[in-house]
């Protein structure tokens, strides 16, 4: 028998020696790894810090920017603004109290920016060799405001499709929505020096001029389709000449001896009896075939009857104000009634925020009308909202007035192409275009004409929204409304 006691005992030293060794690398590997779980974990609470901060940040310069753009404060008290949303939003993501502190901002009136600087110093919660227990974090945001004037005209659709129909209320939820698309709009101005106006234009089988309609020739049945011109028997039998009278004389003229029905307006009428796309005001003077000169009147078509589905819709248009009450009563009294002359209202819409028809619009008394193009100074944006197919037309037509799709959507392409090449951004709504009441060609000519109008996306800035409820048709005004501060910011 072999004796094995030696190496037993030097086996026995061994395992002993190697004991204390695995303690010791036991030991460095959980040191190692206690600094590496505390390493992970400052980062990620610096990570987290930065982020909240940052978020907290943007926040505060875009809502300063905001306000500025709105006018709701002055660039001196922009400061104060930055401050306190800092204050109030302090505690944010794992930020403390009083935590935020705000280095620096800068307001640049020529370039049009809010720049603000912050930091935090972060309590770490594993200090590391020797580094101290607090750590800065730092974040920088810059955000564009204007200075510009904003002029929105929303044309609103109350025909009787809108009426309401068992559980389904989109007249209701039209009102709701734009109600508080003008309280969005609107608030927080100063109503001394508005930066914001809205116009609005309802619409069915014609358009309410309300006051304006003194520049409106209500044409009589077999009458003329043009206004009076220079030389007739009319203007000759009050005048005594030949000439044409002035602007103030010839309406009270025309309208004395063709007193309007109601307010309400068809298609202005070119000489050749076809819809006159222009955005001229009424004052704006014409030549007939034979050379006669006459006044740019709004026709009110002697097709358009006063009863039934072609009545004359009882809102007004209300041209550019900042006076919320009376667009928001107006908006309580829309009721739905009436076929869908989309191209007429478009028309209107136009009107309203064309400088050319400034002048009616003073000399009616309903304000100073549209600014005068400046793509630095002014930012003209129309919203147009309808929930089908457009039906109705009057210039140009023949047999029934309330079937002519293709003439009413094609003056209505043409009338947004005009816009556009002025400078007016559009955008476009359709309220619940897939109603099974429509074939899928009426579907899709809506939709097409809605397109069409609308101007170009841009980034993230759409201009065609597809509603269907009124939430959404809610979402999507307000959308518009942020989407409009865009536009001022970058045209």
């Amino acid at each position: 028998m072999r004796n094995y006691g030696g190496l037993v005992h030097a086996v026995g030293g061994f395992a002993r020696d190697r004991g204390g060794n695995f303690a010791v690398l036991f030991g460095l590997a959980a040191s190692v790894l206690a600094l590496g779980v505390g390493f992970s974990v400052n980062v990620s609470q610096l990570y987290n810090a930065r982020s909240s901060l940052q978020g907290v940040v943007d926040a505060a310069v875009t809502s300063t920017a905001r306000d500025l753009t709105t006018g709701a404060i002055k660039e001196a008290d922009a400061n104060k603004s930055v401050q306190a949303f800092l204050d109030a939003n302090s505690t944010a993501g794992i930020l403390q109290v009083d935590q935020i502190v705000l280095d620096r901002l800068t307001v640049n009136s020529t370039a049009k920016t809010v720049q603000a600087d912050a930091h935090v110093d972060v309590a770490l919660y594993f200090p590391i060799f020797g580094t101290g227990d607090m750590k800065r974090v730092t974040a920088s945001t810059t955000a564009l405001y204007s200075d510009k004037a904003v002029e929105v005209a929303m044309m609103l659709d109350i025909t009787g499709s809108m009426a309401k129909r068992g559980k389904v209320d989109k007249i209701g939820d039209l009102k709701a929505a734009a109600r508080n698309a003008v309280q969005t709009m609107l608030q927080n101005q100063d109503p001394k020096n508005p930066r914001i106006r809205v116009a609005i234009v309802p619409y069915a089988s014609g358009v309410n001029a309300g006051k304006l309609a003194e520049n409106v020739y209500a044409e009589n049945q077999g009458s003329s389709e043009l206004p009076p011109v220079a030389g007739s028997s009319l203007l000759v039998a009050k005048t005594g000449k030949d000439l044409l009278p002035s602007f103030s004389d010839y309406i009270s003229i025309v309208g004395a001896a063709m007193p309007h029905p109601d307010n309400c307006t068809t298609e202005r009428k070119d000489k050749n009896g076809d819809a006159d796309l222009s955005a001229d005001g009424p004052e704006t003077v014409r030549t007939d075939r034979t050379g006669k000169k006459y006044y740019a009147l709004v026709n009110r078509d002697d097709h358009l009857s006063g009863g039934g589905m072609n009545r004359c819709p009882d809102a007004e248009v209300i041209p550019l104000t900042a006076d919320s009450d009376a667009l928001l009563d107006s908006i309580d009294d829309f009721q739905a009634d009436g076929y869908t002359a989309g191209a007429i209202a478009i028309q209107w819409t136009y009107y309203m925020l064309s400088p050319q028809w400034r002048a009616a619009i003073e000399n009616a008394g309903l304000g100073k009308g549209a600014s005068d193009a400046n793509a630095k100074k002014i930012a003209k944006v129309a919203i147009l909202m309808t929930d089908g197919q457009f039906n109705t037309a009057f210039a140009g037509a023949g047999g029934s007035y309330n079937s002519q799709g293709n003439l009413a959507r094609g003056n209505a392409e043409t009338l947004c192409g005009n816009m556009k090449n002025d400078g007016i951004e559009i955008f476009t709504i359709g309220f619940d275009l897939n109603d099974k009441d429509m074939s899928a060609t009426e579907r899709d000519q809506a939709k097409a004409v809605l397109k069409d109008c609308s101007s170009k996306d841009v980034s993230t800035n759409r201009h065609y929204f597809e509603v269907s409820t009124g939430v959404e048709l809610n979402d999507a005004f307000q959308e518009i409304i942020r989407n409009t501060e865009k536009v001022v910011l970058t045209q």
